[in-house]
């Protein structure tokens, strides 16, 4: 499900409409609905709450500039392929892309990548990679600024990593510098997160927020979306 804009835009673009028209908001809600074809504002709303993207297209359809976005599973369920294979298809977009782990080595991701696409030349693409212990917030900043294209795509392996070190700043101060960022430069934030142990107990279908294994304190208000695998 692509719409044109996210949904606080939309809302914005109603705001609009309603002054222009001299018209109810619940008259130019439904008409911008209408224009992103469907029947209604609720309904709309309805789809794009429940949406869950589960290919690599449908997650790019999914994004859009600014979002922080969390991509969770338990280990060995394909959280790192499915994020590998949404750069991938961004490269093909021409969009500049970054994949921070510390997680890989360099040569492992390398590896994984090829084994997803045989034509993929890292010495040739718009995917940066690394892989340095020192990678935080402020390393991630240090190394994209200069090189961020439109919606660029930003993949950090993984969320619970990035204060593993005493010396870096804690991972609420990382993830709000990270989504200043965001929105500031236009570009997309993806963090590869772990999900607790107790769900797999807990005979459910899917995970939730409440789910994501938080050794340090972390308000997970600052995503503004969830993919879930």
């Amino acid at each position: 499900m692509k719409l044109t804009s996210p949904i606080h835009t939309l809302k914005m673009q109603a705001k609009r409409l309603k002054r222009e028209q001299s018209i109810k908001m619940v008259t130019a809600l439904d008409l911008i609905a209408r224009a992103e074809g469907f029947s209604s504002w609720s309904l709309l709303q309805t789809k794009a709450k429940d949406y869950s993207p589960k290919t690599a297209d449908e997650i790019l359809d999914y994004i859009y500039a600014g979002d922080l976005v969390l991509m969770a599973a338990r280990p060995n369920l394909g959280k790192t392929k499915l994020a590998l294979q949404v750069l991938l298809k961004a490269v093909e977009q021409d969009k500049s892309c970054f994949f921070f782990s510390l997680e890989y080595t360099h040569a492992q991701s390398i590896k994984k990548l090829t084994s997803l696409n045989t034509s993929f030349k890292p010495n040739e693409s718009w995917l940066e990679i690394d892989c340095s212990d020192q990678i935080s917030a402020g390393y991630v900043i240090a190394k994209t600024e200069n090189m961020l294209t439109e919606n660029s795509i930003i993949v950090v392996d993984y969320l619970q990593l990035l204060d593993q070190k005493r010396e870096k700043p804690a991972l609420q101060q990382q993830i709000e510098t990270l989504k200043a960022y965001a929105k500031q430069r236009g570009c997309i934030i993806i963090f590869i997160s772990q999900i607790d142990r107790r769900f797999e107990q807990d005979n459910r279908k899917r995970p939730t927020l409440d789910d994501i294994r938080l050794p340090n304190p972390l308000d997970l208000s600052l995503f503004n979306k969830a993919i879930f695998i």
